[in-house]
């Protein structure tokens, strides 16, 4: 009697009064089995046990395939045309091709493709184009700025600022006909002050090249941010409306850190 399965089928001791006639009856370790691969057979006999009789069969691999067919493209969660109704960069400063994973008030992750028409390249450097690593922490930003200006989070584009990082590293060069993929992920969020902190990491071919924390900061719907605002106009430390909304949330920002 033979029980079989996906891998290996087994002769019961009893189902075979003498298992050695089943060697002699087969001239090579190996059938070929119309319409099928061949498959290589491994005995072993155990003394007044069972008899095991395993399949090899070769597993196909990709390397069949054309290469151009071989890997899958990037899932599209937020093409261009939606990542620009939500952020307010456009060229040469919008870095985000594309979001593919978005939770909503949790974290996304996003893509830029680097290549060497970039107008950064031409700079740095013309014998070895590398992404400046600021601009590595502003695409990485601008992922931060999906999540955070969503209905979820309460942000808005008009209100809402990139208000400082900490803890930055760079861990390889970013070079042109890379793909940096970035994780934003919300750790803390004080809507009482406006203020936000997200954890950032980018990635290229699986490799870390770039992490840090993030912080943004939006004075919308804020009183304390509206407080100071107006103290600075008031005092004459600055004219500028756009200027004191920074200096508030910068302000804000520090003591909160501190």
């Amino acid at each position: 009697m033979a029980v079989a399965s996906n891998s290996l089928v087994f002769f019961t001791h009893g189902s075979l009064s003498r298992p050695e006639k089943l060697f002699q009856a087969l001239p090579s370790p190996s059938l070929s089995l119309p319409g099928s691969r061949a498959l290589f057979l491994k005995f072993t006999h155990r003394s007044n046990s069972a008899l095991h009789c395993s399949l090899n069969v070769p597993e196909s691999t990709d390397k069949d395939s054309p290469i151009e067919t071989r890997f899958p493209a990037y899932p599209t969660v937020m093409d261009i045309n939606q990542i620009r109704e939500i952020l307010p960069h456009r060229f040469p400063f919008l870095l985000v091709d594309r979001v593919i994973e978005y939770n909503p008030g949790v974290s996304a992750v996003g893509i830029k493709n680097v290549t060497i028409n970039d107008n950064f390249f031409p700079g740095h450097f013309p014998e070895r184009p590398i992404m400046p690593g600021v601009l590595m922490v502003e695409a990485m930003a601008q992922v931060g700025g999906v999540v955070m200006l969503q209905p979820e989070v309460g942000g808005s584009r008009e209100n809402f600022f990139f208000a400082g990082v900490d803890k930055v590293r760079f861990r390889k060069p970013v070079i042109a006909g890379d793909t940096l993929v970035m994780r934003m992920t919300l750790i803390k969020l004080q809507k009482r002050f406006g203020i936000a902190k997200m954890e950032g990491k980018a990635y290229v071919g699986g490799d870390l090249a770039c992490e840090g924390i993030h912080l943004f900061a939006y004075y919308a719907h804020v009183p304390i941010l509206a407080s100071v605002k107006t103290l600075l106009l008031k005092e004459l430390v600055t004219t500028d409306h756009i200027c004191a909304d920074k200096l508030a949330i910068f302000w804000v920002r520090d003591i909160l850190i501190a």
